[in-house]
């Protein structure tokens, strides 16, 4: 057959496209639409060259072309890696990427696949070492023009920043947007200021937390607060009137909801000594297992502690160690970390409390009583023990621990956990308590 009359290679031809936002991508003909319709017509021109369009359709829209983490474009190379891709056809360039690192693996890719790229907006052919250098170019600039935009946006939210301008975000709690600027919503206002003179007075972001959870205050999401958004809220220069960027305060558009002396006293108390009031808070914690603790010889082990470089180390020590007792040969600790032997008897009065076998004793207690606690917040509370045990503070930690230890020993195996099963379930209403009041709107 005569070489001109020999019908062309079928080429198999995959059009990607991509648009960076979803802005106009609910519209009935979108960038999307158009990238495609002109690359199927520029394969269409190349049908007597055997080009043909292939049925899958490889699109990106909403998604930012300095990523490959993209659904159509990860199906595009895993269509290629398959043999199923001959031309891979793109609007222009940067629609498969504007970085030049990434485009450099995604023409190795091409290349060991024996695939061919085109832009249908800028001519070149990349297998001849002048269009790798178009290709180059071309990408290069590309890359500059999206650094360039990010810088151009950075320094706007700078400028805007410096002008005291709201540049939108987390709203904080006294605050309401309006025509894109911040607010005083006069009601929040006085709950913040409430806070700010109320840790003045208490001195204590752990008590004023508690304080507050048991009134049911709320943050602006609606969530019961803790102690890190109270540290946050007490931090928070938007409540003087200022606007940061990058760390440096610039004065607001908007109005304080605090004065500049509540604000230093505030400040005075977080700034001073921090290490100090950590040890003392440290100091005023009770020892957990005071009372329950006794070594495998019946001997009771008693809390002690001692300070090195500022410091506290907490420790169960057996009395016969303390009093200078002989005894026999033992082969049970004497000595042991109070924060480690607390944490391992927690631990297994959470695993005692989700046994199928006391939580059919606890229901039938519930049942027999008349608290008002129904079985599903029973069920909760047992399986949600950890985290209903991080929300109380230590002296109701210690005091509920005496309520369901009878005992616990020391032995050469571990610990021996004696639990007192007619106190759980007075235990378990207690801790419904703070689920119900979270539950409350």
């Amino acid at each position: 057959m005569d070489n001109a009359n020999r019908p062309a290679r079928r080429l198999r031809c995959a059009i990607y496209t991509r648009k960076s936002s979803e802005e106009g991508l609910e519209q009935e003909f979108n960038s999307l639409h158009a990238q495609r319709e002109a690359c199927e017509a520029y394969i269409a021109s190349q049908k007597s060259e055997g080009w043909a369009l292939v049925r899958d359709q490889y699109d990106d829209g909403g998604i930012s072309g300095g990523t490959f983490e993209r659904p159509g474009l990860k199906q595009l190379l895993a269509d290629i890696e398959d043999g199923l891709v001959d031309v891979v056809v793109v609007y222009k360039i940067d629609r498969l990427s504007r970085s030049l690192m990434d485009f450099s693996k995604l023409v190795e890719v091409f290349d060991r696949n024996g695939v061919t790229f085109v832009s249908v907006t800028q001519s070149f052919n990349n297998t001849t070492s002048m269009g790798r250098l178009t290709l180059n170019i071309l990408l290069s600039f590309a890359q500059f023009e999206r650094k360039v935009t990010a810088e151009r946006i950075r320094d706007k939210v700078k400028a805007s920043r410096m002008k005291g301008m709201w540049m939108g975000g987390y709203v904080p709690l006294g605050y309401d947007v309006r025509y894109r600027k911040l607010v005083v919503n006069e009601r929040d206002a006085c709950s913040v200021r409430r806070i700010f003179d109320r840790f003045v007075e208490v001195g204590s972001a752990t008590v004023l937390a508690r304080e507050l959870r048991r009134d049911g205050f709320r943050s602006k999401q609606g969530t019961l607060i803790d102690k890190g958004y109270l540290y946050r809220l007490l931090n928070n220069r938007v409540y003087r009137g200022e606007a940061l960027h990058k760390g440096k305060a610039y004065p607001g558009e908007h109005d304080a909801i605090i004065d500049a002396d509540l604000w230093e006293r505030v400040h005075a108390i977080l700034q001073e000594s921090p290490r100090k009031r950590a040890n003392k808070s440290r100091a005023q914690t009770p020892a957990l297992l005071k009372g329950l603790i006794f070594g495998e010889n019946g001997a009771a082990m008693t809390p002690t502690s001692t300070k090195k470089g500022g410091k506290l180390y907490r420790y169960y020590v057996c009395m016969d160690v303390i009093r200078n007792r002989e005894t026999a040969e033992e082969t049970a600790p004497m000595r042991l970390a109070a924060g480690m032997v607390e944490d391992a008897v927690v631990t297994e009065v959470r695993r005692i409390l989700q046994t199928p076998e006391v939580v059919t004793q606890v229901l039938a207690a519930l049942k027999r009583g008349s608290g008002g606690t129904s079985e599903a917040d029973a069920i909760a509370a047992l399986h949600e023990f950890t985290t209903l045990w991080s929300q109380l503070f230590p002296a109701e930690q210690a005091r509920i621990i005496q309520l369901l230890v009878r005992r616990v020993t020391v032995t050469a195996a571990g610990l021996e956990v004696d639990i007192r099963r007619e106190g759980i379930a007075g235990v378990v209403r207690e801790l419904v308590a703070p689920r119900r009041l979270e539950a409350a709107e």
